[in-house]
């Protein structure tokens, strides 16, 4: 049986890009980096890059990273002053900003967690909404 999220791999086009993206914007943990890859942690939370042909999606799939409140205002300013693009506007709960990574991956910072999306969700219309416990 499966027991929870391992790690996220995203290819990118230029490793030393993407790798500064990440550790020096985003403030991920860096542990390795070679000619064609990088490990980094967030937290626990353990995420790859390899260097690759990048063909992002033109849906919806996004990841989403988890953020406080009171640190959500200085990364959206160093977000702005790094120019990271936003893909998407905020209409749902709990603060996001939503930005592209140097090889357009889709990505989310948000404050938030599902117990607050599901507990929001009792208020809004939703079709065919049934809950699972």
């Amino acid at each position: 049986m499966l027991t929870g999220l391992n790690h996220i791999t995203v290819g990118v086009k230029n490793l030393n890009r993407s790798f500064n993206f990440y550790v020096n914007i985003l403030g991920m943990k860096a542990h390795a980096k070679w000619s064609k890859g990088a490990y980094l942690t967030l937290g626990n939370f353990w995420f790859c890059l390899n260097l690759d042909e990048s063909k992002p999606t033109e849906n919806y799939t996004h990841i989403a990273f988890d953020i406080l409140e009171k640190n959500f205002d200085k990364m959206k300013t160093n977000l702005e002053n790094n120019n990271i693009k936003e893909w998407k506007k905020n209409s749902s709960e709990g603060r996001s900003i939503y930005i592209l990574d140097p090889d357009s991956h889709k990505l989310e910072i948000h404050v938030g967690s599902l117990k607050s999306r599901l507990a929001i969700m009792n208020n809004k219309n939703f079709p065919n909404l049934e809950f699972f416990h």
